[in-house]
């Protein structure tokens, strides 16, 4: 909704700006048809080609996101936490081998199916259940599984950020599509250069609409869009974060009361639970 209203109060302060000063709207329409195929045609076309078909997908899936308030919050956190306490608990308590059906399948766990919101989505679930794979199987010690997360928070990272630098791209590009529209006005404006002067000031004036257009598009349209993606792929790669500290803290042989307490840290602090909201929700999920 913020998405919506915000866009609104910009459009709306600049049309309306413009009509109060005596601007003529009607100039504008006229030519905001032609002139949006021009630009968003050209740039879109500029698009595809400098994209991969994956890349392109993505960025369809990712754009009505931003429509969307993040979902990571408070809430989610307090339960991530807290399943990762309790199946760390039980590693505790009855041997890591017993945490090994919960791995192998999560979708049959109790403890898992505990937490329906943090337990069904399947990238957190994968790449907890992996790394409590290599736990189980003792193989690897502490740095080898953090020097293997980071690897891959790095490529989740590289992964999500490729549709959002497409789009910073398609932002950079719009105003010089605008000049290119603006400058087939002037070249069609030239080619009738023996008309009155009133239809060459309109001729003019909708070249200079392409211009208009295409800095508006860029600097109050797609760049913000990207921006606030950006923002929320940040949000995602905390997640997992989150995950990596608990679980190392784990492997070096904390307590998982410590343990999520080292995963609370890496948390923004603007959805991290407090010491005692952790406890109190853990405590309450026993």
């Amino acid at each position: 909704m913020i998405v919506i209203i915000g866009y609104a109060v910009s459009m709306g302060c600049i049309f309306g700006v413009y009509i109060f000063h005596g601007g003529n709207i009607a100039v504008i329409l006229k030519a905001l048809p032609f002139e949006l195929v021009t630009i968003f045609g050209g740039a879109l076309g500029a698009f595809a080609v400098n994209n991969q078909p994956k890349v392109l997908r993505a960025t369809i899936k990712l754009i009505p996101q931003a429509l969307k308030g993040s979902k990571f919050t408070k809430a989610r956190y307090l339960e991530l936490m807290a399943l990762l306490y309790d199946i760390l608990q039980k590693a505790r308590k009855e041997g890591l081998m017993a945490i090994e059906k919960d791995v192998e399948d999560p979708h049959s766990s109790a403890i898992f199916q505990k937490y329906t919101t943090v337990g069904s989505d399947h990238h957190v679930v994968e790449f907890m259940t992996d790394y409590l794979r290599m736990m189980v199987s003792g193989n690897l010690n502490a740095h080898e599984i953090e020097s293997l997360m980071d690897s891959e928070i790095d490529t989740h990272h590289a992964e999500a950020h490729a549709p959002i630098a497409a789009i910073a791209r398609l932002a950079g590009a719009l105003p010089a599509f605008g000049i290119v529209a603006a400058v087939l006005g002037v070249v069609n404006t030239m080619g009738s250069v023996g008309q009155p002067p009133a239809v060459l000031g309109g001729m003019i004036a909708s070249a200079l609409v392409g211009t208009f257009l295409g800095i508006l598009l860029a600097y109050g349209v797609v760049e913000p869009l990207g921006g606030l993606l950006e923002q929320k792929n940040e949000d995602s790669a905390k997640e997992l974060e989150c995950i990596k500290t608990t679980l190392l803290a784990s492997m070096q042989g904390y307590n998982p009361s410590t343990a999520i307490e080292f995963g609370r840290k890496v948390l923004f602090s603007t959805e991290r639970p407090t010491f005692i909201e952790l406890e109190s929700y853990v405590r309450g999920k026993k």
